[in-house]
C-alpha cells in the first residue's frame, strides 16, 4: 500500500526550485501538445491548484502507476504525466532522468507499471523514486498505438489530483487486453464508456435519464448530451446517433457479441467524445481511424 505523509505544517522553505519553475512552464503551455477542450471544469480545477497557498507538504511513496507523457525538460531532466491509483492524474519532474546512465531511464516507459514516490506541495511534485513493478505484457504494433489514444483520453478528460481509483483498474484492464490481441474497437469501446461515466460526463447506459425506467430491447433511443438516455423522438437532432435499447445493455455489459452493437456504440462513442471534447479532435483517434480500427 502507499504511504502517504504530510507534515503537521508547511515549514519556512520554499518549493523545489527546479519543480516551481517546471510548473511556470506547464502553466505556460508551452510544453503541451494535448490542449484540453473540456476546458471549462479541468481548467478550474488545475487553476485552483496552482494558486491555493501554503500547502502542505505531500510525501508519497510506493504509489502505483503510469507515465501518460513526458516532456523534455532542461538538459537532463523530465516533466512527467503520470496516471495514479489513489491520486489521480500527477505532473512530477524527474530530474536527471535523460542522463545516459540515470537508473531512470529504462523505467519511466509508457504503459509500464510503476511504482512511484514523490514529494512536494506545488502543481509540479518532485519524483524521488520509481521502480518496475512488472506482471503485465508490453504493448506492440496496433496495441501500442491505441495505448496512446488511451492516454490522450485520460489527459483530456481527467484533471490533475483528482482520483479515479475505478477508471485506473479498468485503464489497466485494458491494457491487458490489448496486450493480449483482443480486438482494439472492442476493448476501447469498454474504456471510453467508463471514462465518461468515472469522469461524470455520462450517467447510466442502461436506463431512462428522464423516467428512471429500464432500457428496452427492442426500442430506439439516443443519448442526449448532459441529460443521458431517452427514447428517440423525430423532433431529435440529425447529429444524434440513434441506437437500440439492445446496444445500450450490451454495452452496459461490455457485450459486443453482436455486429448490430459494435456499429451502433462506435457511432454513439464518437459522437460523445466529439460532443465533450467541443470538435476538438483526438490525434491518436485519427490515426486509428484512418488505419480502420475505429
Amino acid at each position: 500500500m502507499p504511504d502517504v505523509r504530510r507534515a503537521a505544517a508547511p515549514r519556512a522553505r520554499s518549493v523545489d526550485p527546479i519543480a516551481e519553475e517546471a510548473a511556470e512552464v506547464l502553466g505556460s503551455g508551452s510544453v503541451s501538445t494535448l490542449n484540453p477542450a473540456v476546458a471549462a471544469g479541468r481548467e478550474m480545477m488545475d487553476r485552483a491548484m496552482r494558486i491555493v497557498p501554503a500547502r502542505s507538504e505531500l510525501r508519497v511513496t510506493n504509489e502505483t502507476g503510469f507515465v501518460l507523457h513526458a516532456y523534455p525538460y532542461r538538459e537532463t531532466s523530465l516533466i512527467l504525466d503520470v496516471f495514479t491509483r489513489d491520486h489521480g492524474r500527477m505532473a512530477m519532474v524527474a530530474k536527471g532522468a535523460k542522463r545516459p546512465h540515470s537508473a531512470l531511464r529504462a523505467v519511466l516507459q509508457h504503459f509500464h507499471p510503476i511504482s512511484l514516490s514523490w514529494t512536494g506541495r506545488g502543481e509540479v511534485k518532485t519524483l524521488t523514486k520509481a521502480e518496475y513493478v512488472g506482471g503485465m505484457l508490453p504493448l506492440a504494433g496496433d496495441a501500442l498505438l491505441s495505448g496512446f489514444y488511451l492516454n490522450e483520453l485520460i489527459l483530456r478528460f481527467c484533471p490533475r489530483e483528482d482520483a479515479h481509483p475505478a477508471l485506473f483498474k479498468h485503464y489497466m484492464i485494458t491494457l491487458t487486453r490489448l496486450a493480449h490481441g483482443e480486438a482494439a474497437s472492442l476493448a476501447l469501446r469498454s474504456f471510453e464508456r467508463v471514462l465518461l461515466q468515472e469522469t461524470g460526463f455520462a450517467v447510466a447506459f442502461d436506463h431512462c435519464a428522464n423516467t428512471g425506467e429500464r432500457v428496452q430491447p427492442g426500442r430506439d433511443y439516443v443519448y442526449q448530451p448532459e441529460r443521458g438516455v431517452r427514447s428517440a423522438q423525430g423532433s431529435d437532432p440529425s447529429s444524434w446517433p440513434v441506437v437500440s435499447g439492445q446496444t445500450l445493455l450490451d454495452m452496459a455489459q461490455d457485450d459486443y457479441a453482436r455486429a448490430q452493437t459494435v456499429s451502433q456504440s462506435r457511432a454513439l462513442m464518437r459522437f460523445l467524445l466529439h460532443y465533450y471534447l467541443q470538435g476538438e479532435p483526438l490525434k491518436t483517434r485519427q490515426i486509428l481511424m484512418d488505419l480502420q480500427y475505429l
